[in-house]
């Protein structure tokens, strides 16, 4: 389960990760707070804070892909660190100081999401060089990991700093800046001969275009990255959904969202514990069962009556989140040439998080307009459609075949070829590099 933690670097690395992302999840909690108290508990404006800090990812993740292919992504990744640790003590000095207004926070998450959008897809990429191809599903997976146990205490941690200061989010957001020193000492202390950096790509035109063309030309690609965007835009809003159940649904305070956000995260951290088990590359089968599964709960958590049933659902929510968004960004790691690995995942990335700017405030209109439980209803149903959709496509190719037995009766998706070729193919894969796979 731990064994990309042999690797001195990446162990490093995850060490100062845990630290610096429970920072960030505190903030994302205090900012999310911030606005509706500056907003009188708006939706909307809750929902364009979140657009402002992910809608970047549309116009500048592909860019970060590029960098990280074109330069030593160690180095991007010291630059990113900083300037978010910068920007997260900018908002705490203006909360402290009494001086903030609304659009400080909408400025500085659009920043915040600028420098995110280049750093997420360069840190993405840069896993396999700590790590080498034969670890890159468990580190993904721990990664996951990482971030959802960050996700389990820092929400949790942000309710209670949130409700001793009074309400005072500005202790959230300094403690978040100095989170940021431990992964930057981390990065700048590796062994630099231990990495095996991809050989960087000659600096040309029509650089974006190879990698959309290399997407295009496989379908199996283009189905996890059709699947995350659905799922980006309508699902994972809930930034928006459990602060608007929290307070209007329920009337309750910050400490109650901060431990509805902890529910979810335990979910969460569950599936990607779940996931970190896995050594080869998902199946397509896999990635639709999951978001269907993923939508169902989704659905189900809206229509819970109370503030304990609600809490309850969110927990198999967040593991079906997890095990969704772990399997896709395996799959898609695992499926493409090192030396187009970083604009191929950001380009995932801009499919996972570029819709957020749209599905985000029409989530919060939904919520503020006909009640926060309708926007987890609506946003769960949409990936469902998506999941079952892709389920057709998929059997429209042969790539699925649905079975009905009898006695008793049951309904079964298999491989439309016989499961000893299965097997076959698999080991044949499995003896080969990432990106040498064929169709």
């Amino acid at each position: 389960m731990f064994r990309a933690l042999r690797v001195r670097n990446f162990r490093r690395y995850a060490s100062a990760n845990l630290l610096s992302l429970t920072g960030t999840w505190m903030q994302r909690i205090g900012q999310d707070w911030l606005v509706l108290q500056l907003s009188d508990g708006s939706g909307i404006a809750l929902g364009l804070i979140t657009a402002l800090q992910f809608g970047p990812a549309l116009l500048l993740s592909a860019y970060g892909g590029v960098l990280a292919d074109r330069y030593p992504k160690r180095r991007l990744l010291l630059i990113a660190q900083t300037l978010m640790g910068l920007l997260a003590l900018v908002l705490g000095v203006l909360v402290a100081t009494g001086a903030v207004a609304l659009w400080h926070v909408f400025v500085l998450a659009g920043l915040l999401g600028s420098v995110a959008a280049v750093d997420v897809p360069v840190r993405q990429s840069f896993v396999p060089e700590m790590v080498g191809p034969a670890l890159i599903t468990n580190a993904v997976s721990l990664n996951s990991t990482i971030f959802n146990g960050a996700r389990l205490v820092g929400p949790a941690l942000a309710g209670l700093l949130i409700g001793a200061a009074s309400g005072n989010t500005a202790p959230a957001f300094f403690l978040n800046a100095a989170s940021f020193a431990f992964t930057i000492a981390a990065i700048a202390g590796m062994r630099t001969e231990e990495l095996t950096p991809s050989p960087p790509v000659a600096r040309g035109r029509g650089q974006l275009r190879e990698g959309l063309a290399y997407i295009s030309a496989h379908p199996d690609l283009l189905l996890a990255m059709g699947l995350a965007f659905v799922l980006g835009t309508f699902g994972f809003n809930y930034q928006v959904t459990i602060a608007l159940m929290a307070r209007e649904t329920f009337g309750l305070g910050a400490e109650a969202f901060g431990l509805l956000s902890t529910c979810f995260a335990v979910g969460s951290l569950t599936g990607a514990l779940l996931s970190t088990r896995r050594s080869v590359r998902p199946r397509q089968r896999f990635l639709v069962a999951s978001a269907v599964i993923f939508g169902a709960c989704t659905v189900v958590a809206g229509l819970m009556p109370g503030y304990l049933a609600f809490a309850a659902l969110l927990v198999p929510t967040g593991a079906a989140a997890l095990v969704f968004s772990v399997a896709t960004n395996s799959f898609v790691q695992l499926g493409v040439d090192p030396q187009m690995r970083g604009r191929v995942m950001a380009l995932y990335f801009m499919c996972f998080m570029g819709g957020t700017p749209v599905g985000a405030p029409l989530i919060g209109w939904v919520s503020e307009r006909f009640g926060a439980p309708w926007g987890l209803v609506l946003g769960g149903g949409v990936c469902v459609v998506a999941g079952l959709a892709a389920a057709a496509w998929l059997a429209h190719r042969g790539s699925l075949r649905l079975a009905l037995e009898r006695a008793p009766v049951r309904v079964r998706i298999r491989p439309a070829v016989p499961s000893a070729q299965v097997r076959t193919v698999e080991e044949q894969l499995s003896q080969k590099a990432p990106g040498q796979q064929s169709r």
